[in-house]
């Protein structure tokens, strides 16, 4: 009797935490209803956003505009480092020509000392944005014509999420 009552209580819970889908009383996979309530909801952290001219003429400068977006229901902050709210001083963007070749970082890389001081944070409102432009050539060196993806990739040091890339045609 007693090895029966742990196995029935074995069963229970690994019926209990098994993630397998459901569906619910109209027939819709549960799963897919929590998903679809996740999206509804707020973000929860900082957003960036990057534009650029779609093309740019050999030795011109490449300006990029880097918008953070604080849609969440409270003050957030992020780290400056690592992005352009400060000087040039690491590297925070992928540059790939469409054969695949990166474009080579050129700039200064700054040593840090971690974790970042106070003063490295910047706190954004909610429903506010703060913008910033940089000139990408002043730390990358891409000079061939051609067809370039820009990305940002530094999430995990500043805390800003961005989902898009950029997109530029370097002509001669």
């Amino acid at each position: 009797m007693k090895n029966t009552t742990i196995i029935a209580s074995v069963c229970l819970l690994l019926s209990a935490c098994s993630s397998s889908s459901r569906l619910s009383e109209n027939g819709s996979d549960s799963d897919s209803t929590a998903k679809e309530q996740v999206n509804t909801q707020k973000p929860t952290t900082i957003t960036g956003k990057m534009f650029a001219l779609p093309t740019a003429k050999v030795g011109d400068s490449v300006k990029i505009r880097f918008t953070v977006y604080n849609e969440t229901d409270s003050t957030r902050q992020f780290c400056k480092w690592h992005t352009p709210f400060e000087p040039l001083l690491s590297k925070y963007l992928d540059i790939t020509a469409d054969e695949g070749t990166e474009a080579p970082y050129k700039g200064p890389m700054a040593k840090r000392v971690m974790p970042p001081p106070a003063d490295s944070y910047v706190s954004l409102k909610s429903g506010d944005s703060l913008v910033s432009e940089i000139n990408v050539l002043k730390g990358y060196d891409f000079s061939k014509p051609g067809k370039y993806t820009i990305k940002y990739n530094a999430a995990n040091m500043s805390g800003i999420v961005v989902k898009d890339s950029i997109i530029l045609s370097l002509l001669k």
